[in-house]
This record gives structure tokens, sequence and C-alpha cells, in this order.
């Protein structure tokens, strides 16, 4: 358009300058001033996936108090008991029935129960107990599902096809039945094994926590596993993999090396949404007797506990309640602020 400008008014067009034939002269050569340099490192401020990620985790308040709220939580369960006068099972008498009360002579923040056990303590081991269920069990879950979902999206063809049709298999099976099945089958086994002696810091946690272990090792993978699959065969066509097949690498290095790393962000994510599904299923379980045996405390059986007192005590109800909602929400809203700092997509 500039160009017929110029023709209209009879101007000579415009000369194009060549870059390959401008002579640069010693004159030319002038040192940049401090605000430019300044601006030039600004722009080409270099960063990392990782590096990008935890700014935008940071920018995220939601995100970042309900970490503070977790890190709070896993203080109180772990320090708070070592911090307290009384033991979870200890029996006080003559402090049955206590409303929280904190003088000279009582102090139970939480008040007690019916054989005046000082709630507060055992609001803290019940907390401690959900809080390692959660996080052991969701690594049992993010080992077996990676492994398995890396596998079967790596290989595929029939292989696949089998594999997936052993996923739909297991997720068919109703949960609580297996613990059931499991309590009646591992309780007496199990408990003659603890009474010799063998692995004495788990006997007094019940075969019952046992079993849900075990149950979430065999049956809750599956969706972990069907989503590497799912990210396994978007990447398995990728350039780079193309170029290490064909200078020789095994399948399982480029899984290793190449596939499982690119899906780190995702198996993190679903990690932190792992955790408070696990808390809650385990509470669940203890709430219908299928969790800790007494007199060890876990979140869902002090509120059954509760339960038989909620019009005279109501209080010993909404504590753990409470403290689970807490670490469900927190463990949520960690999840969704992961989600949004690990996703390349949710930049702006």
């Amino acid at each position: 358009m500039a160009d017929e400008n110029r023709k209209a008014l009879d101007l000579p067009p415009k000369p194009v300058l060549d870059p390959f034939k401008i002579k640069l002269t010693p004159e030319m050569m002038i040192p940049a001033t401090k605000e430019e340099r300044e601006q030039l490192i600004m722009m080409r401020e270099s960063t990392t996936y990782w590096k990008d990620a935890m700014r935008r985790f940071r920018a995220n308040k939601v995100a970042m108090i309900s970490l503070g709220v977790i890190i709070v939580i896993f203080l109180f369960a772990f320090i708070g008991p070592l911090l307290m006068p009384y033991t979870y099972d200890q029996q006080l008498r003559g402090h049955e029935r206590l409303a929280p009360v904190i003088n000279s002579e009582f102090f139970h923040p939480f008040g007690t129960d019916n054989l005046g056990r000082d709630l507060c303590v055992r609001v803290m081991i019940g907390t401690r107990i959900s809080l390692v269920i959660g996080v052991v069990s969701t690594l049992f879950i993010v080992v077996i599902g990676v492994l398995y979902g890396a596998v079967s999206g790596f290989v595929g063809g029939i292989t696949d096809n089998i594999m997936m049709r052993i996923c739909e298999i297991i997720y068919s099976i109703p949960t609580v039945l297996i613990i059931i099945l499991l309590n009646i089958v591992l309780k007496e086994p199990l408990q003659r094994f603890f009474d010799s002696g063998h692995l004495a810091a788990l006997s007094s946690v019940g075969t019952g926590l046992i079993c849900i272990f075990v149950t979430f090792a065999l049956l809750y993978w599956v969706s972990m596993a069907r989503m590497v699959r799912g990210e396994i065969l978007a990447l398995k066509g990728s350039e780079y993999v193309t170029a290490s097949r064909a200078l020789g690498a095994r399948g399982g290095w480029i899984i290793r090396k190449h596939l499982v790393p690119n899906c780190i962000g995702t198996v993190v994510v679903t990690t932190t949404f792992q955790i408070p599904s696990s808390i809650f299923t385990e509470s669940f379980l203890s709430f219908i007797g299928l969790g800790v045996s007494a007199p060890m405390a876990s979140l869902g059986s002090l509120v059954n506990d509760a339960l038989n007192g909620f019009q005279t005590a109501p209080y010993r109800l909404f504590i753990p309640a409470t403290v689970l909602a807490l670490i469900i929400l927190a463990m949520n809203q960690l999840g969704d602020g992961l989600r949004d700092a690990l996703d390349p997509k949710m930049k702006n």
C-alpha cells in the first residue's frame, strides 16, 4: 500500500536494505547502556518447566493457604502427641465425659470420652493414622498404576487389550466385600503372626488396617493405570521416542527415561487427589467397624464413637469431623493448584 502511494506522488521507491551488504564501522559499535543491558537480561531470562510451575503455584493464594493448612495438620498429628501429658489409650479416673476444659487441675482441650481418655490426643493419633494410610496407600497406587499403565500404553496391541480388560474386571469388584473377606481370612493368621513378636508395631492397629492396605494395593491402582496409559499413548509417537528407537534403545529404557518423566506432572496432580480419597475411604471403613482396632483410633472410628453421646456431647463428633473435612478440602485445593501450575495451557 505504501509503494502505491509513493507511485501516485511520483516519488522514487523506498530503498531496500540488504543486511548482507551493510558495512559496520567501529563508530557504529556503541556500548549498550546499563538500562539497555538490564532490559535485555529481563527479556531473555530463561526458566525451566518446574521453575515456571513453582512460580505459578506460589502465585495461587488458595493453594498456598491449603499447603499451610496441610503442614499445620501434619505438625498437629506427628508433633502434638509428644507435647501432651497423656497417651491415646490412657484412662483417667474421675475425668470421664468432661467438656473441653483447661485449668490447673484438668488439661483437656477437646474434652474426654466415656472412659476418661483425652480426646485431643486421640484426635491427634487418629489424624496421624488417617494421614499415614492416605500417603502409604497412595504410594502403592502410584507405583503399581504407573508401571502397569506405562507398559500397557507402550506395548499396545493385543497386550494392551488384555491388560485393560483385566483393569475393567478389577474395577468391577466391590471394595467393601473384599475387605470383609480379607478380614475373615487374614484375621487369625495375622494375629498369630503379631503375637509371635513379629512386627509388634503393627499389632496395635489390628488386622483391619492391614486389610485396607492390601485392598488399596489390589484394587485402587486401576484409575492411575488408565490415566498413565492415556498419557503414554499420546507421547509414544513423539519424535524423541522415534529417535531413541532408531538408535537402538530398548522399551524399558524409553519408558524409564522418556515417557514416565513426561507424565510426572499428571501423576503428581492425580496423587494429590488420590490421598484425600484414600483418607476418606479409610475413615468410612473405620466408621462401619472395618478399620483400626480399639483402643487405636482413626478419624472415622472417633466419629463412630461419638454418635452414642451426640445429643449431650456434640463436640466429640464435630472435632474429628472438622479435622477430616479440613484435610480433604486442603488436599483437593492443593491438587487444583498443582493442576493449574503444572498444566502449560493454564499459564494465562
